[in-house]
This record gives structure tokens, C-alpha cells and sequence, in this order.
């Protein structure tokens, strides 16, 4: 199973900082998971965002990145400061 993990202000939109499950078959990369989330939490396209990183197992990653069913998927906002 893989563990997604929402940070600030995607926890919000998602309703959950975290959630475990199995990803479907046709999910393979980081594109085809933000589109499949995006639609499955009505999120508007705000996971599809270019500005929302995504790191897998811990390292960021430059996408479109090939995801699986053991990994642990953490999606990051921009992060502002002042």
C-alpha cells in the first residue's frame, strides 16, 4: 500500500494529513497519481499544480516520477515566509 502524505494547506483541501491505500493499476507516475487524487478529492486542479512538490520515500523528486504501491508520497505547497 502506498502512504500519502499532505502537508499545510493540502490537508485542508484533502481532509486528511494522511491516507493509506492501493493504487490502481493505470496509476505508474507522479502525473498519472495528481490527476487520479485531484479528480478523486474534487480538489479543482490544485494538485496539479506545478508549484505543489511531490517527494517519494523521502527524496524530492523531478517529474514525472514512476511511483508504486510501497511508496510513502508526500505532497508539499510553496511555502511562504516574512
Amino acid at each position: 500500500m502506498a502512504k500519502l502524505i499532505f502537508f499545510g494547506r493540502l490537508a485542508d483541501i484533502t481532509g486528511q494529513t494522511e491516507q493509506v491505500l492501493d493504487l490502481p493499476a493505470n496509476i505508474a507516475t507522479t502525473a498519472d497519481l495528481r490527476a487520479w487524487l485531484d479528480q478523486g478529492h474534487a480538489c479543482d486542479g490544485v494538485l496539479l499544480e506545478t508549484s505543489i512538490r511531490l517527494a517519494i520515500n523521502n527524496d524530492i523528486v523531478h517529474e514525472p516520477a514512476d511511483v508504486d504501491n510501497h511508496d510513502e508520497i508526500a505532497f508539499m505547497p510553496p511555502v511562504g515566509g516574512g
